[in-house]
């Protein structure tokens, strides 16, 4: 008699569902500070990376703009890989630029890892010119290595042209008037960047048009306001080079100088913070009742522990090693602000704004 046979029936194969996180959107501020800028690479490198990210404007001053404007290109052309590759070609041809100026650290500052010019004798002739005498008598023909650098790494018309879905906005001072003035998507050119970064001691006013422009630095280090017309997201992330706060009295006149330059470089940044902390106290406390005021989400990354130890001189430092040190920081403080406040983005400021900015 044949014997029953036992069966086992195998369920079904489960089906692997994979759920699409839908990536938040941040604007970007990232202020200006010459080399130090290579800080703000290491942060924008990272964020590039990050799939649950999305970016829909950015306003940007001085190394801050170069960083912008490089962005954007680089994204136009090969999204975030593309953006990541601009980057590192931008910085790598500013450091060539670099190597053949005679202001470069000493063999012992390289020795001994000081980033500062502060010893190197080049450079101290240069700071005392600059001192004596205008860009428009030591420098008369004008010459910016950084304008070549630009060209060669972007193509401006890309900028301008309908396939940039980027709200970029750059900031840089009207020399005669004194107000900022934001170049946006429609009016960036070479020229635009140029008059961002324009330090007066050290070039010649940019004239555009009928108008000439300093580094926006003074008006705008950056403007938040193109963000908050011009954006739908509430978030922004600044990218800070300058250091908010100094415990040591700076005694020495290049101490003096740099701390000058520090306060000076964030006085409008503090200005816009301070409107912006008072709109969302209106807000909370429901006294605008029938009027139509944006919540603004501020977040912020930044070095101070690091530039605290580095003098202005150090931002006329484009050493290679110097640049990817400042880069992998960058990169470092990125990764750390999206582990702690990632989930924060869109529900809340991640920046105590009334402690760190008033």
């Amino acid at each position: 008699m044949d014997q029953p046979v036992n069966t086992v029936t195998q369920p079904a194969p489960r089906k692997t569902v994979v759920r699409q996180v839908k990536a938040k959107t941040l604007n970007l501020a990232l202020q200006g500070g010459g080399a130090h800028g290579a800080f703000t690479w290491g942060v924008l490198d990272r964020l590039l990376e990050e799939p649950r990210l999305d970016f829909e404007g950015i306003v940007a001053t001085s190394a801050g703009a170069m960083n912008a404007a490089v962005m954007t290109y680089g994204l136009i052309e090969g999204g975030r890989d593309g953006a990541q590759k601009a980057l590192a070609n931008f910085w790598r041809r500013v450091s060539h630029a670099a190597a053949f100026s005679p202001i470069q650290p000493t063999p012992l500052d390289r020795l001994t890892g000081n980033r500062s010019l502060e010893n190197s004798p080049p450079y101290i002739f240069f700071d005392l010119v600059t001192r004596l005498m205008s860009p428009y008598q030591f420098n008369p023909l004008n010459i910016n290595p950084l304008r070549r650098v630009l060209e060669q790494s972007m193509d401006f018309e890309a900028l301008r042209s309908a396939r940039c879905k980027f709200k970029l906005n750059i900031c840089a001072t009207n020399v005669r008037t004194g107000k900022v003035k934001v170049f946006s998507n429609d009016d960036i050119t070479c020229d635009a960047v140029m008059a961002s970064a324009c330090l007066p001691f050290l070039f010649r006013a940019v004239e555009i048009g009928e108008d000439a422009y300093w580094d926006g630095g003074y008006m705008g280090n950056p403007a938040i306001f193109p963000l908050i017309y011009g954006c739908e997201s509430p978030d922004v992330l600044i990218v800070h080079i300058n250091p908010m706060a100094r415990p040591e009295l700076p005694r020495t006149a290049t101490e003096i100088m740099n701390r000058i330059n520090e306060i000076s470089f964030n006085s409008s940044l503090m200005r816009e913070m301070r409107a912006i902390d008072f709109v969302t106290q209106l807000i909370d406390q429901g006294t605008v009742c029938g009027m139509t005021l944006k919540r603004m989400l501020i977040h912020a990354i930044s070095a101070d522990d690091i530039m605290l130890d580095l003098g202005v001189a150090s931002k006329l430092n484009a050493d290679w090693e110097f640049l990817t040190e400042l880069r992998d920081a960058g990169r470092m403080r990125a990764e750390s602000w999206l582990t702690s406040n990632y989930d924060h983005i869109g529900k809340q400021s991640t920046v105590d704004i009334h402690n760190t900015y008033l």
